[in-house]
């Protein structure tokens, strides 16, 4: 079916106050997390209010969940110059561990988002070793995807890229789509046998303009500074351009369809991801980076479900 628009007003805001939300995710059961610099990671309630679980530490960024329930953490140090590993925290007995902090004898300095697939293995990104934030999106290569293989293996499995972001992973596990925020565009990779990845190649086309050192910044509405991505049960990968607020997706058929935009910024504020929940899986979150709290509607899509959210 045709994805109909958003209109900003349909969202209800949620979990006001809270820390630099920039990712949500829904369990099985329900419940609902988000990222929160306060803490390793905030739970949301029904009633929109929320909780900080956890210790405070880093920057937390990308979250996802495991087939236990166990929330994944990508934490991004590039914010405060701390480390950036990938970290997991459990909601049932407040254990918080390090995962991963370096990978072929590299350090982790910005994780950023992870994903699980059927297999167990955990794909994260580590989107730059740049030292400051305007550095970080200068079109430098240095950002790679790892992957934790369900036997404790790590390897970087894809490198050379243009500030790695959110992924998403295809219905059948057989793709990697891959954010890659100063491309402005999406990259995807076939999975390989044993938690690998073959060569990717852009998905769709470029999602918009970017700054280049010298000349005029282009409209804000015009900027494709890709950010979170997020599959919907029928095929469409919903991209977040912060930078436009705006969210686009590009249907299976390349096409790519506006769903969210809020030429304002005063609802839709830099969306950052785009997750769903709710027993029909049409229940959408929006986290930011630069709002104090979360946004809710109803997709015209239901969401793809995630490997925490198979029965």
């Amino acid at each position: 079916m045709p994805l109909s628009p958003i209109p900003p007003e349909a969202f209800t805001k949620i979990a006001v106050g809270i820390d630099r939300p920039e990712d949500v995710v829904v369990s099985r059961d329900g419940r609902i997390f988000a990222s929160d610099h306060q803490c390793a990671v905030a739970e949301i309630f029904a009633d929109g209010s929320f909780k900080r679980l956890g210790p405070k530490g880093g920057a937390p960024n990308g979250i996802n969940l495991d087939a236990q329930g166990r929330v994944l953490i990508a934490n991004f140090g590039i914010y405060d110059r701390e480390e950036g590993p990938l970290q997991r925290f459990d909601p049932a007995t407040g254990k918080h561990e390090t995962l991963v902090a370096e990978v072929g004898g590299r350090r982790l300095t910005s994780a950023n988002y992870p994903v699980v697939d059927r297999a167990g293995n955990i794909w994260c990104a580590n989107s730059t070793h740049a030292e400051t934030w305007p550095q970080a999106l200068d079109g430098r290569t240095d950002g790679f995807i790892f992957v934790l293989r369900p036997d404790g293996s790590c390897e970087i499995v894809a490198e050379g890229l243009k500030f790695p972001n959110g992924l998403a992973l295809s219905a059948d596990d057989g793709f990697l789509f891959c954010a890659q925020t100063s491309g402005a565009d999406v990259l995807r990779f076939p999975i390989l046998a044993g938690g690998r990845l073959g060569k990717g190649e852009r998905y769709g086309p470029q999602l918009g303009a970017l700054q280049v050192p010298g000349e005029p910044a282009p409209a804000h509405d015009t900027l494709g500074y890709t950010d979170g991505v997020g599959m919907d049960a029928e095929g469409n990968l919903w991209v977040c351009l912060p930078g436009a607020d705006k969210v686009v997706a590009i249907t299976p058929s390349l096409e790519v369809v506006t769903v969210i935009h809020d030429p304002t910024g005063q609802i839709v504020n830099h969306p950052t991801n785009v997750t769903w929940g709710g027993p029909d899986l049409r229940d959408l979150y929006i986290g930011s980076i630069r709002a104090d709290y979360v946004l809710k509607t109803r997709s015209p899509t239901p969401g793809q479900p995630h490997i925490h959210q198979r029965d």
